[in-house]
Formats: C-alpha cells, sequence, structure tokens
C-alpha cells in the first residue's frame, strides 16, 4: 500500500532498522515502566498468530511500525506502535494511526483499544490517542486496574 512515497510492509521482522527500532523500543519501555506494568511484547511475541504487524516506510527510510493484536473478532488492541527519532513530533504518529485504523478495517475490526503508560515519558503518546479519536475507558482483555497504565478505545 503506498501513499505518496508511504508504504506499510508487513512482517518483515527480520529487517535490520526494524529490529533495531523494536529493540530500542523494548529497551527504553522496560526502562520507564515499573515492574509487573510493563506490557510491551518483545518480538517472538509480536509473531504470534493473533497479530498483525506493519512498518512503515519513506521510500527507504524507516518511519515506524504499529501492530494489532486481535482480541476477538471485532475487537483488536495496537501494540508496538513506534515511530523513528527522526519522524518524532512531524505528524507522521497520527498517519502511521490512521494506516493502521484502515488495516483494522480490512480485518473486520470495529473496535480498537490500547493501553499506554501513566508517567510523563507517555504524554505524547496519550496526546497522539486522543487526538485521535480515542477515549479514555476502563482496562479491557488481560488487563486490570494499575496506576501506571492508561486505557483507551475507538470505535472504527
Amino acid at each position: 500500500m503506498i501513499y505518496k512515497n508511504m508504504e506499510l510492509k508487513p512482517n518483515n521482522f527480520d529487517n535490520k532498522e526494524v529490529h533495531e527500532l523494536l529493540s530500542r523500543h523494548f529497551i527504553e519501555l522496560r526502562s520507564v515502566s515499573p515492574e509487573g506494568s510493563t506490557h510491551v511484547l518483545d518480538i517472538d511475541g509480536l509473531k504470534s498468530p493473533s497479530i498483525k504487524f506493519w512498518s512503515f516506510w519513506d521510500k527507504n527510510n524507516l518511519i515506524g511500525c504499529g501492530a494489532l493484536k486481535l482480541i476477538d473478532k471485532t475487537h483488536g488492541e495496537f501494540k508496538s506502535i513506534r515511530i523513528s527519532k527522526e519522524y518524532q513530533n512531524t505528524g507522521y504518529g497520527k498517519k502511521l494511526l490512521n494506516e493502521l485504523f484502515k488495516e483494522a478495517k480490512k480485518l473486520n475490526i470495529i473496535k480498537i483499544s490500547v493501553e499506554t503508560g501513566s508517567g510523563e515519558f507517555f504524554l505524547p503518546a496519550r496526546k497522539l490517542f486522543l487526538s485521535s479519536g480515542f477515549n479514555p475507558c476502563k482496562p479491557f482483555a488481560h488487563y486490570t486496574d494499575d496506576p501506571n497504565s492508561k486505557y483507551y478505545n475507538k470505535y472504527l
């Protein structure tokens, strides 16, 4: 799928840049989240059959990545949404979310949920989700009340 030199590529975990971005993502999230409140999946976790993963490219430049975990037939959870440092604060986070919404609709998903941290580090993510139409909600799926987490959902 190409949009003005931007392309979503599925399941390319073996790409060196994707692997490095995900590795930095895991390390950073684990460093800012209290033990027991870290819900990031490693690459093996993202390879689960219940998860669809895409990287987002501008020609040969990795913009970011994101995944959709299928909770049930019509409910999905966004996971591992990450924008490369060079593309942060440029509007690409919202573009990536919009592309992920399109992919979710193709899979007949009508409700998207997301969990993110409640700390200062996660403020940009919370702002992005709210500005993209997500609303605060109660914990979903396997999550429980946790002061270190914020939960959001959106109907497509």
